[in-house]
């Protein structure tokens, strides 16, 4: 399939490393010497008889062999580990260059005869109100269903999960890599939902907050919106994918009951979407409410401010005037001048205050 590719490792520190195992030139398969995070490796045998294969090297020498296929899952490999895997695979260079660089969108790709598809799992931490994205790569081909999880916030051990209860459904079994994409991605999906549903009970709490005048509001939603906004661009394409594979059944050889299945998790991610948007309108409509609700607080606080300041005007601008040392002030003599200036000043501000009261600027 590809050039003999040979490796050395290392066993520890103080020793001398020791040469990687001969090829293997009767499969034509590079001879695989070193260490890899496999989380799963198991072979079928005509697509019906799982074998927990030992190791890569066994694997790639029985899928010469007719009928068998394989389904690999690796767990952060580096790049040397992965390009190993690759050239035994005859993965495209192209393919393997993403996988190996990661940040990915996600997205679906053909080479050859080979799918490389990208997903994006997700959990939701609720005391962060964070939503944690992973970043798992698939590859498909004839024989084989080739995983890479460069992160998966669900846990280690998730994906080899999905794939191995695959196992227990013999009609999913006979159809091969294609069934093990269908599993990934029904995993996926359905660990959209208790994200979704995460997001939507803080989306409910910040609709109470909004009129409750709760401090650190605006903060919050507008941190839930940026939350929401990621998801959209890890869920949204998932759409376009499972969509492609749908429209392309017959140049992806994808059986009746497989077209129906990911028509399921076409469904399912829909719903998703959807949820989401409607998510993104609730938040964006929350922002505005709470701009408005604080434009308003300033208005009245504005009020509030301009009728004390109007309030205490009367009474300023009366001691003002008769505090003025004029030689010729007649008031100044009256018996009642006094007494008179202060039940001015106290009848003018009860008059404004009682004005804008009804106006109910207090």
């Amino acid at each position: 399939m590809a050039a003999v590719v040979q490796r050395a490792f290392r066993q520890d520190a103080g020793r001398v490393a020791e040469p990687a195992r001969a090829s293997r030139p009767e499969t034509g398969h590079p001879a695989y010497g070193g260490r890899v995070s496999v989380e799963l490796n198991t072979v079928y045998i005509d697509r019906i008889a799982p074998i927990a294969s030992p190791s890569l090297d066994d694997t790639f020498r029985m899928l010469d062999e007719q009928g068998a296929s394989a389904c690999i899952v690796l767990h952060q490999p580096d790049a040397q580990e992965l390009g190993d895997v690759a050239v035994a695979l005859g993965l495209h260079e192209l393919a393997v260059e993403d996988s190996a660089e990661g940040h990915q969108r996600p997205k679906l790709e053909r080479y050859g005869s080979t799918l490389f598809v990208v997903l994006k799992p997700a959990l939701y931490n609720d005391q962060q109100e964070e939503v944690a994205f992973g970043e798992v790569h698939a590859f498909v081909g004839e024989t084989f269903f080739l995983v890479v999880v460069k992160a998966d916030p669900r846990g280690k051990q998730t994906v080899p999960r999905a794939l191995q209860r695959m196992s227990g459904k013999p009609g999913l079994v006979t159809v091969g890599p294609q069934a093990q994409l269908w599993a990934l991605m029904d995993s996926i999906v359905d660990g959209y939902v208790p994200v979704i549903d995460g997001l939507e009970e803080d989306i409910n709490q910040i609709e109470d907050q909004l009129f409750s005048g709760e401090a650190g509001v605006s903060r919050r939603v507008y941190e839930l919106f940026g939350e929401v906004v990621d998801f959209q661009r890890a869920a949204r394409p998932l759409v376009y994918i499972i969509e492609n594979l749908h429209r392309g059944a017959e140049k992806y050889h994808l059986p009746v009951e497989m077209q129906r299945r990911f028509r399921d998790v076409l469904d399912h991610s829909i719903r998703v979407v959807e949820r989401l948007d409607t998510f993104r309108q609730l938040l964006q409509n929350a922002l505005t409410v709470d701009s408005t609700l604080a434009a308003q607080k300033q208005n009245d606080d504005t009020k509030k401010i301009s009728g004390w300041a109007a309030i205490l005007f009367a009474p300023t601008l009366i001691a003002a005037i008769y505090g003025m040392n004029f030689t010729h002030m007649p008031e100044l003599g009256w018996t009642w001048g006094y007494p008179l200036s202060i039940v001015a000043m106290v009848l003018f501000a009860a008059i404004l205050y009682v004005v804008f009261k009804v106006k109910r600027w207090f």
